[in-house]
């Protein structure tokens, strides 16, 4: 009955001490790294380098085939609208005029002949001499003869033109960028002799590698620097992009129109480069450790309030992942506080203290909530 009496006396003065003992204070906030979507890394700025080209190029050739006989100009060479550039042997389209014209004067023979028939058949019919008949098939003998008249007429025009068209004469003004073919040497109809870069405008023409064709866009203005004069930046503009990726080295065909002034500052075929910054205007982007993956495949960050510094996973849609940043198309802003790193240590309603990459504090540190004091 003692011993009873003295585990009862112990348990109470027991728990009368833990009554009064204070509560544990609750753990200080840690620090955590932070960044806003509008300005992390990922909207730096690549260099390609181009070539300097004509806006318009265009690839020279005769309409008709024949032997190159002589050439006028070569590569490099200025010339005009209208300029002889190169001639064929003409002696066979001569040849073929000629046939023609000859052709033409049997059928106009021919013509002036039915056209007599017909008119002496037509009196006969009239006085009932011929049948009517007979009348017809003079009248559609004459027609005949008309149209064979009409033929020789047309394939004469054709010869002639043939015979023209062994001279190749410049389109517009401009340079002789290339040339592919040599006096003596038998070309096709078609087949291109020199190219021509006309006055105009003037463009770089580079490569965008096929890892991130979706970062630029037509119209997204760009910076171009000549290889002779470094530092020397001229204002450009990406005026067109291929469809379809390169099938050898799997890059797209991009063209970057100069402005009108920077036009005067640059020869064909010099070399530059474009600087070009990453990333789809109005797009923003997070590093690749704030985001996190969901059991069902959705992707969140920890947002930071900037009032009491409490953490919330916020749901994000994201776009194709970059080597070391995502674009986030929706579910923050760009003055949103996430968390860059060590998302996996973290809990929802978390306090933390946000810090930059110097650990220097970006918000008013939030204060750990005070023990109350009050024995229970």
């Amino acid at each position: 009955m003692n011993n009873m009496r003295w585990m009862g006396g112990g348990l109470l003065a027991l728990m009368l001490a833990a009554c009064g003992k204070p509560d544990a204070e609750p753990a200080a906030p840690i620090p955590v790294l932070v960044v806003q979507a509008g300005t992390v890394a990922g909207q730096e700025v690549a260099a390609y380098p181009g070539e300097v080209r004509a806006r318009e190029e265009s690839p020279l050739s005769f309409r008709v085939g024949g032997n190159l006989v002589k050439r006028h100009v070569d590569a490099g060479q200025r010339v005009r609208k209208g300029d002889l550039l190169a001639e064929l042997d003409a002696a066979d389209f001569a040849s073929q005029a000629s046939a023609s014209q000859a052709q033409l004067a049997a059928a106009e023979a021919d013509l002036v002949r039915a056209r007599d028939d017909q008119k002496r058949y037509a009196a006969l019919a009239e006085q009932q001499l011929v049948s009517r008949s007979t009348l017809d098939a003079q009248t559609a003998a004459f027609k005949a003869a008309q149209g064979q008249a009409n033929a020789a007429r047309a394939n004469l025009s054709v010869a002639r033109n043939q015979a023209g068209y062994a001279q190749l004469r410049a389109p517009a003004d401009g340079v002789i960028a290339s040339r592919q073919a040599e006096a003596g040497q038998v070309v096709s109809a078609g087949q291109t002799v020199f190219t021509l870069a006309a006055d105009g405008g003037r463009e770089v023409l580079i490569a965008l590698p096929e890892s991130n064709i979706r970062d630029y866009q037509v119209g997204q203005a760009v910076q171009v620097e000549l290889w002779n004069t470094p530092g020397q930046m001229l204002d450009g503009t990406i005026r067109e992009i291929a469809p379809a990726a390169d099938a050898q080295a799997r890059t797209y065909a991009t063209r970057v129109s100069l402005s009108a002034d920077a036009v005067k500052e640059v020869e064909l075929g010099q070399s530059a480069r474009v600087f070009a910054a990453a990333g789809r205007s109005g797009t923003l982007q997070l590093p690749l450790a704030s985001v996190l993956r969901g059991a069902n495949g959705t992707a969140s960050v920890w947002v930071v309030n900037p009032a009491n510094g409490a953490i919330k996973a916020t749901p994000v849609t994201v776009g194709a992942y970059g080597p070391d940043a995502v674009p986030v198309l929706s579910g923050v802003g760009a003055q949103d506080w996430v968390v860059a790193a060590g998302g996996h240590l973290l809990r929802e309603g978390q306090t933390v203290t946000p810090v930059d990459r110097q650990n220097r504090p970006l918000l008013k540190p939030a204060a750990a909530p005070a023990a109350d004091g009050k024995g229970h």
